[in-house]
Order: structure tokens, then C-alpha cells, then sequence
């Protein structure tokens, strides 16, 4: 494992990814290169991987090995890439693994946690011009408790709303810790109590926004189906409600095929399934995985297979 993050569900998802040793295979999310390291390790010296990551510091990790061809880029662009090295036939498997590096959360300076001070960014490519400060100085009161109640499903959006506009009146808000700040005191006191951390949720919603994470997984998962040869499969990886829900619906969606409405006594479209689910219930990390990595305990791993 690489110390720069501990990767979840490496051998559930790399088996479930791979169909032929000599195949071509795309790892999405690159981070500290732990999938495309054990997907290499099983593939022949014809297989191929092409992986993605829009972090520089990730971009760093890359293996020495002439099968792989590393990105830096958003993986919602990953059909454009695709074609452009050159493999316009379509590819064996993409492998999504949605979640934020340790090596994200853990530098201090990239402003992910919530637990210790830096400067306002969460930005995942340190070249994008939208910050987490951006958001929480600027950002209208009806757009802040939009984005914390529907990315971070925070039952108290309102009142943290309301109290980031207050403060930022005053002066702009400037770190994480202030930030904290200002969450905690935006709510009552047996929510403090709560197991959970209170500003996780507030977090995890500005850095959703800051990096449109959501909509760069509906994008991957309209591209990605298309780029599969058949036989070839999708295994993704999600980390919270909102991804999970893209993920599965889109899967759902591919997988019916006949786009007639449902009072129609017989399909006329003529359209069939392009792809099969192949988990009808998500994989999830096993009692072992998550004594040795905590992190992974909200992990789902969906996979499809093209028809």
C-alpha cells in the first residue's frame, strides 16, 4: 500500500474490473496510485491502463512501468482522453474510486480538514480558480444553505447559513478552524454532542461545490458506458448518499433499456439493455478492512458489465 493513501476495496474491485489479462483498463481516479498499481500487477506485459487525477500531487506517484499512461485531468473527460491515445474501439474497464485521498485530508494546507488550520482552498487541482474561500465570502446566504443542506444533508443549513453572512460582514472568513468556529456556534448544544464531528458535514458540502464533485460523476458515468467493449465493466467506488444515488440510478437506467412510458402495454421504442448490473446489492469493506483502514467504512462498490 502506498503511505500517500490507503486504497478501499483494492481486491474486490480490481477483480471485479478485470476480464482479460492482455485488456486495456482505465483507473479514473489515480490518488496515490494503489488500484493502478494492483490492476498492472495482474495484467500481461500486452495489458494497457490509461489513469486519471486532476491532482498534481498524485500526478507524483506514477510507477515506472511502459503499460502505464498517467493523465492529469478531471475524470469526467476520460472518453475525450480515451480517444485521443488512441483506442477509438472502445476499452476493457474503468475502474472510479470516489473518494478524497488520505494525502488530501492529511495536508494541512489543502484546507479538506476540519481539524486542523489553513487557509480556505479544498480544491482538488490546485490550478482551478474557484476555493472554499470563494464560497463561504461571496456566496449569496440562499446558495450557502442550498449547498449544505443538499451536499451535505446538514439539518441545520439555515442557522450555519446565516452565521458565515453574519461573520463575513464583520471580516472575510479566512481559515478552517475559523470556520469551525463559526458552524459550532451556529448550533444547539446536543448537537455538538453527537458523535460526529459538527462541521464534517458543512466540510464536505463546500468541498463538493468547490470541485462540482457531482457533476463530474454524472458526466464520468454518461462517458464512461460508451467507451466499454462488450464484456467490459464499470466498478465504482462511492464514499457518501449523493454519488452512491448517481451511481446507482445511472447503472439502473442503462441496464432497462426500453425507454417506453410505463403505461405503454408493449415496448414500441425497441431499444435493448446495454449493459448488466453485476451487483444487485453494493460490496462493502469486510470486518477486516475496516479495522486496518477506518476510513473505508462508507465505501460502496458498484460494478456493470457492457452487454
Amino acid at each position: 500500500m502506498s503511505e500517500y493513501h490507503t486504497s478501499v476495496l483494492l481486491d474486490e474491485s480490481v477483480s471485479a474490473l478485470i476480464s482479460s489479462t492482455s485488456g486495456i483498463y482505465a483507473d479514473a481516479t489515480f490518488g496515490g496510485g494503489g488500484h493502478t498499481k494492483e490492476i498492472l500487477r495482474r495484467l500481461d506485459p500486452d495489458g494497457r491502463v490509461i489513469s486519471f487525477d486532476r491532482d498534481s500531487d498524485a500526478i507524483a506517484n506514477k510507477p515506472d512501468d511502459d503499460r502505464l499512461t498517467l493523465i492529469r485531468s478531471d475524470f469526467r473527460w476520460i472518453h475525450n482522453h480515451i480517444i485521443h491515445q488512441g483506442y477509438k474501439d472502445g476499452i476493457d474497464g474503468v475502474l472510479a474510486d470516489l473518494g478524497v485521498s488520505s494525502h488530501q485530508f492529511d495536508t494541512a494546507e489543502r484546507g479538506f480538514s476540519y481539524r486542523t488550520d489553513a487557509p480556505l482552498d479544498m480544491r482538488m487541482n490546485n490550478g482551478d480558480p474557484m476555493t472554499a474561500h470563494t464560497i463561504v465570502n461571496t456566496w449569496s446566504y440562499e446558495e450557502l444553505k442550498r449547498i449544505l443542506y443538499e451536499y451535505g444533508e446538514e439539518r441545520y443549513a439555515p442557522q450555519i447559513a446565516g452565521a458565515i453572512c453574519r461573520r463575513r460582514a464583520v471580516s472575510p472568513i479566512e481559515t478552517t478552524l475559523e470556520l469551525v468556529d463559526i458552524i459550532r456556534s451556529a448550533m444547539p448544544p446536543a448537537a455538538l454532542r453527537e458523535k460526529q464531528h459538527p462541521a464534517k458535514r458543512s466540510f464536505q458540502a463546500i468541498r463538493i461545490a468547490v470541485n462540482d464533485e457531482l457533476g463530474s460523476v454524472e458526466k464520468a458515468m454518461e462517458v464512461a458506458i460508451p467507451l466499454l467493449n462488450p464484456g467490459g465493466r464499470l466498478a465504482v467506488i462511492t464514499f457518501h448518499s449523493l454519488e452512491d444515488r448517481i451511481v446507482k440510478l445511472a447503472m439502473n437506467d442503462a441496464s432497462k433499456g426500453c425507454t417506453c412510458p410505463p403505461n405503454f402495454p408493449v415496448c414500441v421504442c425497441g431499444k435493448t439493455p446495454a449493459v448488466k448490473v453485476v451487483t444487485k446489492k453494493p460490496i462493502v469493506p469486510s470486518e477486516r478492512e475496516l479495522d486496518e483502514n477506518p476510513r473505508s467504512r462508507s465505501a460502496k462498490l458498484r460494478v456493470l458489465e457492457k452487454i
